[in-house]
């Protein structure tokens, strides 16, 4: 699947096969639209995400990557159109099985790793803490390590910890490698990649295009709000005789339009 979203006003990174009976993909918006003031951050976007599938949401900061998320996790409400999850719109219910992690730190100074555990545990119904205290040991991080102090590295490891310690079905990782280094980096891509079952659909932004080639089987290019690229990457480079990276820096470079 490969499509421009200037010529579909509805966009699917599934497929379906002849005779199969059409079901309600996983997340799906439709033509969502979200305002600050006068500055557009999400600009008519519809596509749908099904589960078995780890795509690379890109685009360079501001366009429209944070908003899309947080609305399909129900944080931010949208100006107009919507999210669905399961066919159902997202809400109380729906943040039961999509978790989202934001590129900010939501630590208290005072918490240790620990203390990290038992806030989300006290908030999310599927968080495992045995699952979590797994992850720690996996990210060589230790239960009374205080938030604190820990390099952006380790914070980023203690996220990830955190936020994949829960049962959900759709994942949502914002920027998780913002401001790490390479051995971080691989740490925390295996560790997703090993968390995700077949039922589940994870969601990676990113404008460090080279790191989530290698590891997702689809792409999602916005830019200034706008859906502009979403495809299935070997379809990509198939049907456009490119990678991913190449059309990063065609769609992103200096007067790159599509």
């Amino acid at each position: 699947m490969f499509i421009l979203a200037s010529e579909y006003g509805h966009i699917t990174a599934g497929t379906e096969s002849k005779g199969e009976k059409r079901k309600d993909p996983m997340l799906e918006c439709k033509e969502i639209t979200k305002t600050y003031g006068r500055k557009t951050a999400v600009d008519h976007v519809s596509l749908k995400l099904e589960p078995g599938h780890i795509y690379a949401m890109l685009g360079p900061n501001g366009s429209g990557k944070t908003t899309l998320m947080k609305m399909a996790a129900g944080l931010v409400k949208p100006n107009s159109g919507g999210f669905w999850y399961q066919g159902e719109p997202v809400g109380k219910e729906s943040r039961r099985e999509i978790a989202y992690m934001s590129t900010e730190p939501y630590f208290y100074n005072w918490m240790t790793a620990e203390d990290v555990g038992k806030y989300y545990k006290d908030f999310f119904d599927d968080f495992s803490m045995e699952r979590y205290q797994s992850l720690l040991r996996r990210m060589e991080l230790t239960p009374d390590m205080k938030t604190k102090t820990l390099s952006s590295g380790m914070m980023a490891k203690l996220k990830i910890a955190v936020t994949m310690a829960r049962k959900a079905k759709v994942f949502l990782l914002d920027e998780p490698l913002n401001g790490i280094d390479l051995l971080a980096r691989d740490v925390i891509i295996q560790t997703v990649i090993e968390e995700c079952g077949p039922d589940v659909a994870l969601v990676i932004s990113s404008h460090l295009v080279d790191e989530l080639e290698r590891v997702v089987d689809a792409a999602i290019f916005m830019k200034e709000g706008r859906l502009v690229l979403m495809g299935d990457v070997e379809d990509l480079r198939v049907q456009q005789g490119k990678s991913v990276t190449d059309l990063y820096r065609e769609i992103y470079g200096h007067g790159g339009e599509m």
